[in-house]
């Protein structure tokens, strides 16, 4: 049986296919046009998926949307009623939206793939949030705990998972929203929202959380982590353009609203925000779980939502909260929905049983040698191939420890936001300057983001506190940050964060045996098993897809050479930049400002 999933028209759109219970591909729409939260229909990610599947829309049984459309629209649209006039311009433009295109989603559904009617059906968001960790996870039984900004009119759940079934049995709604709080505090600091969260999370160990007790002026927490937003200070659920109102102002002093601060300044105020309203989400999720636990008894927490991407949170979850393991699903957010919808109907509407867990977010597209080839000799770009698997591990490894900043370009692309050694830059963790250089020479963005450690499973507690990490899947994902070993901080200086801790990603030999494999052989050169890991990608471009976006990424970058697969480009081939047309699908704003 085959189940399509599909999450779009919010932001990052994204198809995955379900067969017989297995998840054989997922992919957002982005990593294929190009456009940076892509948020049209995902009709490249759905050829994409079908592809990997080797089927057609013909082979396909159903066809799952992530939410209820005509349940946002009521949420929309009583919302809008219950604040008019304040909100007469959000509500003009949402109906606008709404009428044209989102009321209509299963009719335009069906006319752009050809797919009768009766073939779709509609999970409710938070279900398909919950189903995406759930099913995925090695679990039997678990609670489940989705957090967000918002669905239909839900911002949170609590549920159980037994077997092939979920059921909700408590919930937030809208506009009382941890999701939503943190996101005006994005907001406040100077960050866009639904892309900036994770650089305030980024910059709050720069600072104190010294504003806890005002925040909690504002809002109103119960011992199950039951939330109320003081709606006074919140304009977003009634204003296209603000988030804040003038009393959030007066309260909290001035927003920081000039974008060039963010790139040059850690400002010590914006910075102990950042650092507060971060240990209030730490707080709240903390209450919810232990009244999860006392609701279900059970030992194992899975989670989902958008909030389950702050990997700070998570692994105080873990290690302070009552449960005894925790699994969240490696796309969190929304782009995860498309997982969990084509879940939903698989395994809770037709009863089917449950597939494997997913161990591994490699579920995007692959290049072949012959097709690496042919790209760079079509474009005359100077190569080496190294066609020795075990001489190409030692040489990747020798040029690591020795300076050199790669760009990893290896089998299938990730699914979700993080680069887990299959679309990376990689570099040295050993030498300091590598995290200015990577900011500022590579990757043109802010320069207090951290940089990920990619770490040996088996080896993961010699340089970071985390007992049998082994074991834990979130931490395959890139979704737990972790204290680094005290005496292993000078040693791991350039992934170490200002408060000792690295977002770490554990790689197993069995899922990642290339990546495994240059990690161990430079654990063998420097006696540290650990690489600097960051996605392949510039600032504001989506993580590179094909050997044509490596090259151009690698050639508009200060990186040394390009990995793709055995393939070695040197940095004297970016000179072909200005000779060489590159025909992809999409080119994107802040690549062509690079350029020019």
């Amino acid at each position: 049986m085959n189940v399509l999933g599909l999450s779009f028209y919010y932001h990052d759109s994204s198809a995955a296919l379900v067969s017989d219970g297995q998840l054989v591909a997922a992919a957002e729409e982005e990593r294929f046009s190009r456009k940076k939260h892509d948020s049209g229909f995902p009709a490249l990610a759905i050829e994409f998926v079908l592809k990997m599947g080797g089927i057609s829309l013909h082979d396909v049984d159903y066809v799952v949307f992530y939410e209820k459309p005509f349940v946002k629209f009521e949420r929309m649209l009583l919302t809008a009623m219950s604040t008019f006039p304040r909100s007469a311009p959000v509500f003009r433009e949402s109906m606008q939206r709404w009428i044209s295109d989102k009321l209509w989603i299963k009719s335009m559904m069906s006319k752009e793939l050809g797919v009768p009617t009766s073939k779709f059906l509609f999970a409710d968001h938070h279900m398909s949030h919950a189903a995406s960790s759930f099913y995925t996870s090695p679990f039997e039984e678990a609670a489940i705990l989705t957090v967000d900004g918002a669905g239909e009119w839900t911002t949170s759940t609590m549920a159980v998972g037994r077997g092939n079934k979920i059921e909700i049995i408590k919930e937030i709604r809208f506009p009382h929203s941890l999701g939503l709080l943190y996101s005006a505090f994005t907001a406040y600091c100077g960050f866009e929202i639904n892309e900036g969260e994770y650089k305030l999370m980024g910059m709050h160990p720069y600072g104190q959380p010294k504003y806890v007790d005002k925040i909690y002026e504002i809002i109103r927490v119960g011992d199950d982590g039951s939330l109320w937003h003081d709606m006074e200070y919140f304009a977003y659920h009634y204003s296209t353009n603000d988030t804040l109102t003038e009393a959030f102002e007066k309260h909290f002093g001035r927003p920081r609203r000039d974008p060039k601060l963010q790139d040059k300044s850690l400002d010590p105020y914006y910075c102990d925000m950042a650092a507060s309203i971060q240990k209030v989400t730490e707080e709240i999720l903390l209450k919810m779980v232990t009244h999860l636990k006392e609701l279900t008894g059970m030992k194992n927490l899975c989670m989902a939502g958008g909030v389950a991407l702050n990997s700070v949170a998570n692994f105080k979850v873990l290690r302070d909260g009552p449960f005894d393991d925790l699994y969240i699903h490696p796309a969190p957010g929304d782009d995860g929905g498309c997982v969990g919808a084509a879940y939903w109907a698989y395994n809770q509407v037709l009863d089917q049983p449950r597939g494997p867990a997913l161990e591994h977010a490699y579920l995007g597209s692959e290049y072949s040698d012959d097709q690496v080839r042919e790209f760079l000799e079509t474009n005359d770009i100077a190569y080496e191939f190294i066609e020795d698997d075990e001489e190409f591990y030692q040489y990747v490894a020798q040029q690591l420890a020795d300076g050199q900043v790669c760009g990893w370009f290896r089998g299938r692309f990730e699914w979700g936001p993080r680069a887990l050694g299959a679309r990376s830059i990689i570099a040295d963790p050993r030498r300091e300057e590598m995290k200015e250089k990577l900011n500022s020479k590579i990757k043109f963005r802010e320069a207090f983001r951290p940089f990920a450690p990619s770490v040996l499973e088996e080896r993961a507690n010699e340089f970071f506190e985390f007992p049998e990490a082994e074991r834990h899947f979130p931490a395959r994902f890139m979704l737990y940050v972790t204290p680094v070993r005290e005496e292993k901080r000078d040693v791991l200086p350039a992934i170490t964060h200002e408060d000792g801790s690295g977002r770490l990603q554990t790689v197993y030999k069995e899922t990642n045996p290339a990546y495994h494999q240059i990690i161990e052989r430079f654990g063998d050169l420097t006696g540290v098993p650990v690489i600097m890991n960051t996605s392949f990608n510039l600032k504001g471009e989506p993580i590179v897809e094909s050997p044509a976006h490596a090259f151009n990424t690698f050639s508009l970058s200060g990186m040394d050479l390009l990995l793709l697969g055995n393939f070695v480009v040197k940095a004297e081939a970016k000179k072909k930049i200005a000779e060489t047309v590159f025909h992809l699908r999409h080119e994107g704003d802040s690549v062509t400002q690079m350029v020019s």
